[in-house]
């Protein structure tokens, strides 16, 4: 038996495997963020008689030494995570980020299925990716491959160069996700509204949402554009809050192939099949995809 985990800042939540990308119905508990006691506790009765576990976690892995850099878990940043769950939980512990796993999910059974190259793009509060190749994820040498928000890569000099959580400034991330939208559409505008707000009125051909979007697309296809040249994937499904407007991701297509060296004919970035669960879907796949 294996159980699935998608652990979050707020939310653990768990399904049993039934086979790779089918789960059972799933159950969620609060995160004890800062109670590594507690935390094990949930994880232990959700996982009562597994043979293995499978997380999907905000953060990252170091392949080198095994610890975990989870900025929203406390009590699991700097832990040798898999080491310690497999001697408290006694069975088996596979661990990947959450947008490996959402990328590991589009791959297996979502928009990159029968792909070879799959590079997934998250566009929630903020940006992140993760690369599939062969089926397989490719975390690179540091555990980060496929986290295209970070470094300074924001070179305009009508937006300020904001600071990045990962304490750069200038990163994709400070503009890409739903916070990066709503800080350009204060930046042009002095408003305040939120996301959906903005992506309502650009739809609707309000002129200073439309600046705003247009902004967005211009400082956020540069980045991808490079991404896409260098890694060369063949579909790039994009999930994430803003992935769920298929115009916007329609739009961010067009204008990413417009800077790419080789674009395709056909669209490269593509709306996400896997809506629901994606980390519980892509955890599921763990023993396969590693």
């Amino acid at each position: 038996m294996i159980i699935a985990f998608d652990i979050g800042g707020t939310q653990i939540r768990a399904a049993e495997v039934r086979a790779p990308g089918v789960l059972d119905p799933v159950r969620s508990w609060p995160t004890p963020g800062a109670d590594f006691a507690a935390f094990v506790g949930v994880l232990r009765e959700a996982a009562a008689g597994a043979d293995r576990v499978h997380l999907s976690i905000a953060g990252i892995v170091d392949p080198v030494t095994g610890r975990a850099r989870v900025a929203n878990i406390p009590c699991l940043d700097g832990r040798p995570l898999a080491r310690d769950l497999e001697q408290l939980l006694g069975c088996p512990v596979l661990i990947a980020n959450d947008a490996d796993c959402f990328t590991l999910a589009e791959a297996r059974s979502g928009a990159g299925a029968g792909h070879a190259v799959v590079f997934g793009v998250i566009l929630g509060t903020g940006a992140g990716g993760g690369l599939v190749i062969g089926g397989h994820l490719h975390r690179g040498a540091r555990g980060v491959a496929g986290e295209w928000g970070h470094g300074p890569v924001m070179g305009r000099t009508d937006v300020p160069a904001w600071t990045c959580g990962c304490g750069l400034s200038g990163c994709a991330d400070t503009v890409a996700g739903a916070r990066g939208l709503e800080r350009l559409d204060a930046h042009l505008t002095g408003d305040g509204r939120d996301s959906r707000a903005v992506l309502a009125n650009w739809a609707a051909g309000e002129a200073s949402a439309v600046r705003a979007v247009g902004l967005w697309l211009d400082m956020v296809s540069g980045p991808l554009a490079m991404v896409m040249n260098v890694i060369g994937p063949s579909v790039a499904p994009v999930g994430g809050g803003l992935g769920r407007d298929q115009r916007l991701v329609a739009a961010l297509d067009r204008a990413v192939r417009a800077r790419m060296l080789a674009p395709p004919d056909a669209a490269l970035l593509v709306p996400a099949l896997h809506r629901v669960e994606p980390g519980l879907i892509g955890a599921s796949y763990l023993a396969e995809g590693i």
